[in-house]
Order: structure tokens, then sequence, then C-alpha cells
């Protein structure tokens, strides 16, 4: 995605963090936010990929939803969902 020592090719990172996120990788899912809203303008899909990887217990995505309903992105009911799925993945890891 961010093209360190070769040609940026955000398309081609999609389709390896699609992969990763498919096998459970946290932090793909939320790349996948970040490329839906900055490359494809599409935030339903993105604040849906938020979703997931707050439920999987990263914070970042949290703070990514919480940008996304002060935006008007996303609802308030999506907002309490992220972070009721977050404090409950967090529980379940103590």
């Amino acid at each position: 995605e961010i093209g360190e020592g070769v040609q940026k090719d955000v398309a081609k990172a999609a389709v390896f963090y699609e992969k990763a996120a498919m096998q459970g990788h946290v932090l793909s899912r939320t790349k996948l936010g970040f490329v839906e809203v900055s490359d494809r303008g599409n935030y339903d899909r993105a604040v849906r990929h938020f979703m997931i990887s707050a439920k999987m217990g990263l914070e970042d995505s949290v703070e990514s939803i919480k940008w996304a309903f002060m935006a008007g992105l996303a609802t308030n009911a999506q907002y309490t969902e992220a972070l009721k799925g977050y404090q409950n993945a967090v529980e379940e890891m103590k």
C-alpha cells in the first residue's frame, strides 16, 4: 500500500489485505476499511470492516467507528455495537 522500495499499488495491497482478513488478521481488516474510505469512497463498507475488527478487539477500529459516527457516516447503533463488541473481546482476552 505504501510502496516502500517499489511503486505504490493500493489495488494490489487491498487484494492482500482481503486475503489476510479472511484468515482472521485483524489489522488487515482495518486496513481494508481505510482503503474503502480513502481510495474508493465506500463509507458503508469501511464501517463494516471497522466494526468487524473492533469486535475482534482492535482499539483503533473503535476510534475509526467513532470518527465515522462523528462525521455522520455511521449510526449511533453501529457505534454502540462496535463499543460493546470491543469490550467483549477485551474481556475474553483477560
